[in-house]
């Protein structure tokens, strides 16, 4: 039994999507309120915050991912998260099972140097501090050795349904709703982006090969690594329209961070769209050359058609 550990959220849902096509029907979905994804798929109503409910949950398990998110709020992360990682690492030792751990780049610097599995923490703010120590605590559990434990890191999402994201709200969310697209920072340095159905579909092939377990993989993006101009005059030839952006500015966005909290707490992320967001995901690509990395064309031209349906 493969067994997910926040199962509600964009990632999970792929994830529960991709592992029920390919691998296995025998799911078991953890959270607060899980909701099945497949037919067959197994519910379990846990709390990652209570060590019992979690090893419960947990118990007769074969792979154990943990994909639980929280909403971006600073001290919501430092109170809950890493004790959900605890009882999970635990629970999972516990039944001695594979760890499969999704993780995000908040710890990594943020300027224009090439990341790679190898690249040193050099978190920026308190949520980067967090994400830095949860991804230790993991690092120090692969170290161990008493069970089998693999990273999957992935940047900034983009994507379908409600993959969460700066650049879904503030780009694409804007351009299907025919408003003006907002940049933050800059618009001519580079990112990369992965979309949120390859990250899950990445998750699981790691999960499901053997030889991927006690060490960190960069999840597979699209090496293009667009701008954020190139993006907007993408989606925009896609609808039709002129392309046209407006960039929110340092400044303007700390002081939109005095009336809105959810400009508040993406503050500590702002660096990294000053500079060329250079992920490298070869390491992942050389070890499974099969896998087809969605384009930024493709993942564009797929979210813009899902919302032309839903409003049709």
């Amino acid at each position: 039994m493969q067994t997910i550990l926040g199962a509600t959220g964009q990632i999970a849902v792929e994830l529960a999507r991709e592992l029920n096509r390919a691998y296995t029907t025998d799911l078991r979905l953890v959270s607060r309120n899980p909701r099945k994804v497949n037919d067959a798929d197994a519910l379990v109503t846990a709390d990652l915050l209570d060590a019992g409910q979690t090893a419960r949950a947990v118990e007769g398990s074969s792979i154990v991912y943990f994909t639980a998110g929280l909403p971006p709020d600073t001290q919501l992360w430092e109170q809950q998260f890493p004790t959900m990682l605890r009882n999970a690492l635990e629970a999972t030792r516990a039944a001695k099972a594979r760890f499969v751990y999704f993780d995000n780049t908040y710890m990594y610097p943020q300027d224009d140097r090439l990341l790679t599995e190898a690249t040193e923490f050099a978190p920026v703010g308190r949520k980067g501090r967090v994400r830095a120590a949860m991804a230790s605590m993991v690092l120090e559990e692969m170290a161990r050795g008493e069970i089998p434990v693999l990273i999957g890191r992935a940047p900034e999402f983009y994507g379908p349904g409600k993959t969460q994201s700066i650049t879904n709200t503030l780009v694409i969310d804007r351009i299907n709703a025919g408003q003006t697209a907002r940049v933050p920072v800059r618009d001519d340095t580079r990112r990369t982006l992965i979309w949120t159905p390859d990250a899950s579909r990445a998750l699981a092939a790691l999960g499901n090969a053997a030889d991927a377990f006690g060490q960190t993989w960069h999840l597979p993006c699209d090496d293009a690594r667009l701008t954020y101009r190139e993006l907007v005059a993408l989606a925009c030839e896609q609808v039709g329209r002129e392309p046209s952006h407006q960039v929110l500015g340092k400044w303007t966005l700390v002081a939109l961070g005095l009336v809105s909290r959810q400009v508040r707490e993406l503050r500590e992320l702002l660096p990294r769209y000053a500079h060329d967001n250079l992920f490298d995901s070869g390491k992942f690509k050389q070890r499974f050359p099969q896998f087809q990395v969605t384009t930024y064309r493709q993942g564009l031209e797929q979210m813009l058609a899902e919302s032309r349906r839903h409003h049709v």
